[in-house]
């Protein structure tokens, strides 16, 4: 490891540990953390224009909140934040925007999210105490250098974001930063290649130039297991780049991105048959300590493959993060709600109550609501939480997956369902990708169809049959959709299955805007308009169940 590293990780260590010290010590005192929290945030957003207009006010209590502001999401803030953005002045809370983050959703379009000094304070407090307990989890992760996810935004948002990078390592304050860069195995100006392919193929040059490799942090583990076998697909291209030690036929696109030199890889690659195997990712990454990804609902069995490629690295899951807010993260083991960043209400997931974090019950499944630097006021999610017993008196939670739900025709179908349909299948070593709820499933009717990545050596045809007749089975115990189908307003449910679905999905999520690396594989997805192109051959000749 190189001597920049060592320090680096010497250093962050020392300043990372006060926080990780911090979030312990005030575990006792979740109320008062959470009141003094939310004070800081109405004393900055009563002195905004928005919270003027609002009439919002330094003054109130908790409680005086609670009932003065609605629950509101993305849209109630969307032509404020336009306005933000031509005029570069704050106008949601009192504090310098620092940039705008863009993000997409399952069913919508891009959203820029406002991230605020304040903001990025809150989420200080959890990337420092998340760091400084990994350091004392896993010690050797801080032997080699460490990659944490770049997020770059798509090729055709590119000129939107005047030089914004979706960096994790933005979430720290500068001396963090600082400090944390000097032990990254890749530097954040990949995100500067001029497309999405080139700064994934820099990503993938940089990390097997890295043979110090000690930590692996990726949001989805699709993107995860895409870059590993991206590795194996450019195994050739990626030797010779290392061998030289410049892009070759790339450089016109690769305009300040450094390019690494590696012999000792470009021999490992060029020796290497491509196929993702635990055999050479070792030979490769001899020091990787730890691999962190999502690994709950429908990240599950994609979590599993990954940590198979990669089976000498120990396993960390990320909790509940989006990129307007944090809710958990891993802490000693447990997933806490990150009680020192925002303010946080919950919503009973069931009755619709909502509940003060200190007032919450284990065993209660529950939907956040966060008030936050960004100046977004009791922000609900689209997530839903189990309670689970408290660190302290802090809750922690488990993820059980999305609450969007699809009415295509008056179904009701919600993720969850769709969550427990597919765990619910015999899938015989296929891996589901997606229920895919879509306006024009066959002859232009609307119907759900179930995406699967099978192995080459399956008979497609028998493997689709069996599929769709147990995803029908499963979704006509819910009575709005059996009553839909028979009024013959859904076609029945189908299944396409192909070796490289989960590629196939990725790209067409991609097509539509959403942000590379954040990309989650969801129980379910309604596809507004026609069919996906890649499956419409498919459909027209898959066999459809019968009701």
């Amino acid at each position: 490891m190189a001597r920049g590293t060592r320090l680096g990780h010497h250093l962050l260590k020392r300043l990372v540990e006060p926080g990780r010290a911090r979030f312990a010590r005030h575990l006792d005192e979740l109320e008062s953390v959470q009141r003094a929290r939310l004070a800081r945030w109405l004393a900055a957003a009563a002195r905004s224009p928005e919270g003027q207009r609002q009439g919002i006010r330094a003054d109130w209590s908790w409680e005086e909140f609670a009932r003065q502001m609605p629950v509101t999401d993305y849209t109630h803030y969307a032509e404020a934040l336009s306005l933000q953005r031509q005029q570069r002045q704050a106008r949601l809370i009192d504090s310098p925007v620092m940039r705008h983050q863009p993000t997409s959703g399952s069913t919508s379009a891009v959203k820029w999210i406002p991230y605020t000094k304040l903001f990025l304070d809150e989420l200080d407090q959890v990337i420092t105490a998340w760091v400084g307990d990994l350091y004392r989890q896993f010690p050797h992760q801080g032997r080699g250098t460490h990659y944490w996810s770049l997020s770059w935004i798509p090729t055709s948002l590119r000129g939107q974001t005047a030089g914004d990078i979706n960096d994790d390592m933005k979430m720290l304050s500068w001396g963090k930063r600082l400090l944390a860069y000097m032990t990254q195995a890749a530097p954040q100006e990949i995100a500067l290649a001029e497309t999405s392919d080139d700064s994934l193929f820099a990503t993938a040059a940089w990390l097997t130039s890295d043979a110090s490799l000690g930590f692996l942090s990726v949001w989805s583990p699709t993107f995860g297991i895409g870059l590993l076998e991206q590795m194996g697909a450019w195994r050739m291209e990626l030797a010779e780049v290392l061998r030289r030690g410049d892009w070759g036929a790339r450089t016109p696109r690769m305009a300040g991105v450094p390019c690494p030199r590696a012999p000792h890889a470009a021999d490992l690659l060029s020796n290497w048959d491509g196929r993702p195997d635990g055999a050479f990712f070792r030979a490769l990454w001899p020091r990787l300590a730890v691999l962190s990804a999502w690994d709950t609902a429908a990240a599950a069995p994609w979590a599993r493959r990954l940590r198979a490629m990669l089976p000498h690295a120990a396993f960390q899951g990320k909790g509940l993060w989006a990129t307007e807010g944090v809710v958990t993260f891993p802490f000693e083991g447990r997933y806490p709600l990150a009680y020192l960043s925002h303010a946080y209400e919950f919503e009973d997931a069931h009755d619709g109550r909502i509940h003060a974090p200190w007032q919450l019950r284990e065993g209660q499944e529950v939907i956040p609501l966060l008030t936050t630097g960004s100046g977004f006021a009791r922000y609900r999610m689209s997530d839903v939480l189990r309670v689970e017993a408290p660190l302290g008196e802090v809750p922690c939670f488990t993820f059980l997956g999305r609450n969007d739900g699809v009415d295509l025709v008056g179904e009701k179908t919600s993720a969850q369902t769709a969550q427990a349909v597919q765990d619910g299948l015999r899938l015989e070593g296929a891996l589901p990708v997606t229920l895919l709820a879509l306006d024009e499933a066959a002859r232009r009717q609307p119907g759900y169809v179930l995406l699967v990545e099978c192995d080459t050596t399956r008979a497609r045809g028998p493997l689709e049959r069996d599929l769709a007749r147990q995803v029908e089975a499963a979704l006509q115990t819910n009575f709005h959709y059996k009553l839909a189908r028979e009024l013959g307003q859904l076609q029945p449910a189908a299944c396409v299955a192909l070796p490289d679905m989960r590629a196939l999905y990725l790209d067409q999520c991609r097509e539509r805007g959403m942000i590379e690396g954040n990309i989650k594989i969801e129980p379910l997805r309604h596809w507004t308009g026609p069919a996906p192109s890649v499956l419409r051959d498919a459909l027209d000749g898959c066999a459809l169940s019968a009701a």
